[in-house]
């Protein structure tokens, strides 16, 4: 994993927040699709609970590694992308420039996130008594 200029915790933040889009979004954008509909709401959630379970700043639980939630992130980017065509909604403008544009972001954002963990992330040696 490689650091990039995003911290881990603003990460953390944007994907809290992409899942939320990502639920409302059907609502706000009036989607016409129910795929689109039922496939976005899955998503965001999916977003939320990965969010929240991935060590570090952001987690509620710190179960899943680092390294697994970089790859779940491009697996994503990859479901977000794509799910326009293989779900049949890619004539219905606003979810499908949704999706692609979250997918868009959400890779470049993990391209750009400083995974690794920092001085604040880990915690002080503990002395040994002699």
């Amino acid at each position: 994993m490689r650091d990039g200029p995003i911290p881990l915790f603003v990460h953390g933040l944007i994907e809290y927040v992409a899942g939320a889009v990502l639920i409302v979004a059907p609502f706000l954008l009036s989607f016409e699709s129910g795929a689109a509909t039922a496939i976005s709401i899955v998503l965001g959630v999916v977003i939320i609970a990965i969010a929240a379970n991935t060590e570090g700043p952001t987690s509620l639980v710190d179960q899943l590694p680092r390294p697994a939630h970089v790859a779940l992130d491009y697996v994503l980017v990859a479901l977000l992308i794509a799910m326009p065509f293989l779900a049949g909604f890619s004539e219905e403008t606003a979810p499908t420039a949704l999706f692609i544009a979250l997918g868009v972001a959400h890779l470049l954002i993990t391209i750009g996130t400083r995974f690794r963990a920092t001085t604040v992330d880990v915690a002080p040696p503990t002395r040994s008594s002699k």
